[in-house]
C-alpha cells in the first residue's frame, strides 16, 4: 500500500483537531463556546493562501439547518409539550413506582426502556423525550439527575444497534454494500442485512452498558446535587430570617389512630405543627382548611421543628416515612415550595382575619409565619384565624406554585418570590399532544421523509393544537446544544474534504498490514470510535467502510464482517461530548468532559470487546 502525503492543508485541520480536544478537556472555556470559536476559525482560515478550500464558507453555518439539529430541536418541542399535558409525569410516576427510590432498579429501567426505543427511533429523539422523565424522577426519588442521565444518554447510543434502523450508519450500510459490490468480482459480492439481523449485537451492548452502571456506576458517575443545593440554601434563608424550618415529614395515619376525627386547626394549635396538604381515600388535597377532619388511612404533610414533630408523633404513636412517598410529585421543589407574599397598603384583605376570607381555600396558601413590625409571629404557635391583616405584613407560606402564579394578578397581594416554576399544566390537551407524538413517529417509521421533517411535523402540531406556545416552545430548546453540535459540524467536513481522515486511516492501516485478523478487525473498530469522535458517525462510515473492504479482501476475510464493524463502531461515542446524545445531556446533567472521559472510558473497551466478540460468535 502506497501512503498518501502529509499536506498543509492537513496538517492544519490536525492543529485545529488537537486544540479542540484540548479545549474539550481542559474546559478553559465553555464546550459550546470552544465549538463555536474551531468554527469561526475554520472561516477566518480560508483567507490564508493555501487553505482557500479548508472549508466552504458559504456553507459555514449549514450546520444550524441539518437534518440532526433540526431533529434535536423537534424533540424537545414534542417531549416538552407532552411534558406540559402530564404525559411525562405519568411515566415517571409508573417508573418510580415499579423502581421505587434505589438508584440502580431506576437505572435499569429507565435505561432499558430508552435503549429499545431508540433501536426503532433516532438515539438522540428517544433521550431528549425521555429527558423531562428523568427531571420528574429525580425529583420524586431524590436521585441527582447526573447520577441518571448518563446512563440513559449511553443506553440509547447502544439501542441504536439493535436494528438496521436504529443509527444512521447502520441505515446507510446497506447502500454502501450495494454500490461497492458494483466494483467487486461476483464472487466477493456482499449480502445486505436484513432488519434484525444486528440484534444480537445490540442486545449484548445494552445489557453490558445495564450491567457496566450497575456494577460501577456507584464509582464512575458523578454526583452534581444543584438543585438539591439550591432548595437547602433556600431553607436556610427562611431559617435564619424567620426562625423556621422548612423540612416535609410525611406522617402516615393507619386505622384506629387516635388521630381521627381531630381538625386539622385543633392539631395545628396543640402541637405547633403546620399541616401542609393530606391524603385521604388516594385523593391529594394542598392547603386544607383548619375545619377539615383528619379522616383513616390517611397521609399528612406536616413542616415543624424537629421537637414539636416529635412530640406530635409520640402522642398519638404515628410513624414517620424515612423519605417523602405519598407527596413525593405534589410537594417536590418543582411544583411547591415556601414563597413570601407581602400586604401591601390599599389591599382589600387589610382589617380582615384569615377566617372571614377563607384564606386556604381562596389562596392555596399555608401560612407558616407572619412578619410584623420586625417581629415573626410563627402561625403554629397561636391560632391566628382571628388575626386582622395589616398593610406591610409578610406572609410566608408553604404553597403551590400554580396557586402562586394565579396569585400573581391579585393586587391584594404583592408576591415576593419571583423565581419560582411559572408551570401551566394542560391536562386537556393530552390527547392532542399525543395524536402529534404519535404522527411524528408514525412518520419515522413508515414514510421514507426525512428525520427532521417527520420530527418537525410533530413540533409544530403541538404549537397549532395549543398545546406549547410558540414562546414556550422556543423555551424548550437547549440552545448550548444546538450551538454544540451545528458548530462541530464544519469541523467533521473539513476533515473528511481535506483528506485528513483518509490519510490518518491509510497509516493505521499501514501499520496494521499482515497483522493477524482479530488485530485488523480491532484496529478497523478502533480506527471507526476515533473518527466518530471527530466527526459525524455518518461521515465516518462513508470514509471506512470502504476501506474496511479493501482490508478484509487483501487478508482474505470477509468483507460483510469487517463493513459491520465499521458501522457498529461509529456509535462507540463515549469518551467526549461530541455525540449529539452526550451534547443534550451535558447541561441538563451538569457533567463536564472529564466526566465524560471516566465513565465513557470504560464504556469504551467495553464497547470494544463485546461487539467484536459477538460480530465473530454470531456472525
Amino acid at each position: 500500500m502506497e501512503a498518501l502525503g502529509l499536506t498543509f492543508e492537513m496538517a492544519v485541520v490536525l492543529a485545529l483537531l488537537a486544540v479542540t480536544i484540548v479545549l474539550f478537556v481542559s474546559e478553559v472555556v465553555r464546550v459550546d463556546v470552544a465549538a463555536i470559536l474551531i468554527m469561526v476559525t475554520l472561516g477566518l482560515l480560508t483567507a490564508v493562501p493555501g487553505l482557500e478550500n479548508l472549508v466552504d464558507t458559504r456553507n459555514l453555518f449549514s450546520g444550524f439547518a441539518s437534518n440532526a439539529v433540526i431533529s434535536i430541536i423537534a424533540v424537545m418541542v414534542i417531549g416538552a409539550g407532552l411534558d406540559r399535558t402530564g404525559v411525562m409525569s405519568t411515566v415517571a410516576a409508573w417508573i418510580t413506582r415499579v423502581g421505587g427510590a434505589t438508584e440502580t432498579r431506576i437505572i435499569v429501567l429507565i435505561s432499558s426502556t430508552v435503549g429499545v426505543i431508540s433501536s426503532f427511533m433516532q438515539n438522540v429523539g428517544a433521550a431528549a423525550l425521555f429527558l423531562p422523565v428523568v427531571s420528574r424522577v429525580s425529583t420524586r426519588t431524590g436521585l441527582p439527575m447526573s447520577r441518571l442521565l448518563m446512563p440513559m444518554g449511553f443506553c440509547a447510543i447502544l439501542g441504536g444497534t439493535m436494528t438496521m434502523v436504529g443509527s444512521s450508519p447502520l441505515i446507510l450500510l446497506n447502500d454502501l454494500l450495494l454500490s461497492i459490490n458494483e466494483t467487486l468480482p461476483t464472487d466477493t459480492q456482499m449480502a445486505p442485512f436484513s432488519l434484525f439481523s444486528v440484534t444480537p449485537i445490540g442486545i449484548a451492548l445494552v445489557l453490558s452498558g445495564l450491567l457496566y452502571f450497575v456494577i460501577f456506576g456507584r464509582f464512575v458517575l458523578p454526583t452534581v446535587e444543584r438543585s438539591e443545593a439550591g432548595m437547602q440554601s433556600t431553607l436556610n434563608y427562611f431559617n435564619q430570617t424567620y426562625g423556621l424550618d422548612g423540612v416535609i415529614h410525611e406522617i402516615d395515619v393507619p386505622h384506629g389512630s387516635l388521630l381521627v376525627g381531630h381538625t386539622i386547626g385543633d392539631l395545628q394549635r396543640a402541637f405547633e405543627i403546620q399541616i401542609v396538604a393530606t391524603c385521604f381515600q388516594g385523593r391529594t388535597y394542598t392547603a386544607p382548611p383548619r375545619d377539615v377532619v383528619i379522616e383513616a388511612p390517611a397521609q399528612l404533610a406536616v413542616i415543624a421543628d424537629a421537637a414539636a414533630i416529635e412530640e406530635f408523633k409520640e402522642a398519638f404513636l404515628l410513624d414517620e416515612a424515612r423519605t417523602l412517598e405519598t407527596f413525593a410529585e405534589t410537594l417536590s421543589p418543582a411544583q411547591a415550595g415556601i414563597a413570601e407574599v407581602v400586604i401591601p397598603p390599599g389591599s382589600g384583605v387589610i382589617g380582615k382575619t384569615m377566617r372571614e376570607l377563607w384564606f386556604r381555600k381562596a389562596t392555596g396558601l399555608s401560612p407558616l409565619v407572619i412578619y410584623r413590625g420586625g417581629e415573626a409571629l410563627h402561625v403554629q404557635s397561636g391560632d391566628y384565624g382571628d388575626l386582622p391583616f395589616q398593610a406591610g405584613d409578610t406572609l410566608v407560606c408553604h404553597t403551590q406554585w400554580d396557586a402562586l402564579a394565579r396569585l400573581e394578578s391579585n393586587r391584594d397581594y404583592v408576591i415576593v418570590t419571583a423565581d419560582f416554576p411559572h408551570e401551566d399544566l394542560r391536562p386537556k390537551k393530552v390527547i392532542w399532544a399525543l395524536f402529534f407524538f404519535l404522527v411524528a413517529l408514525s412518520l419515522v417509521l413508515f414514510s421514507d421523509l426525512r428525520l427532521s421533517l417527520c420530527l418537525l411535523v410533530g413540533a409544530v402540531g403541538m404549537i397549532v393544537s395549543r398545546v406549547l406556545s410558540i414562546d414556550e416552545a422556543y423555551d424548550a430548546v437547549s440552545w448550548s446544544t444546538v450551538f454544540l453540535l451545528a458548530s462541530l459540524i464544519p469541523l467533521g467536513q473539513a476533515v473528511q474534504s481535506s483528506g485528513t481522515a483518509a490519510w490518518i486511516a491509510d497509516q493505521v492501516l499501514l501499520v496494521m498490514d499482515g497483522m493477524p485478523m482479530w488485530v485488523l478487525q480491532t484496529a478497523v473498530a478502533l480506527l471507526a470510535t476515533f473518527f466518530t469522535l471527530v466527526m459525524s458517525n455518518v461521515g465516518a462510515t462513508v470514509l471506512l467502510v470502504p476501506l474496511a473492504v479493501n482490508i478484509a479482501l487483501g487478508a482474505g476475510a470477509d468483507p460483510t464482517l469487517f463493513a459491520l464493524i465499521v458501522a457498529i463502531s461509529t456509535s462507540n461515542s463515549f469518551l467526549i461530548p461530541t455525540h449529539q446524545v452526550n451534547a443534550l445531556l451535558m447541561g441538563p446533567g451538569g457533567y463536564r468532559v472529564v466526566d465524560f472521559m471516566r465513565a465513557g472510558g470504560i464504556m469504551t473497551v467495553l464497547f470494544l470487546i463485546v461487539s467484536l466478540a459477538v460480530i465473530n460468535l454470531f456472525y
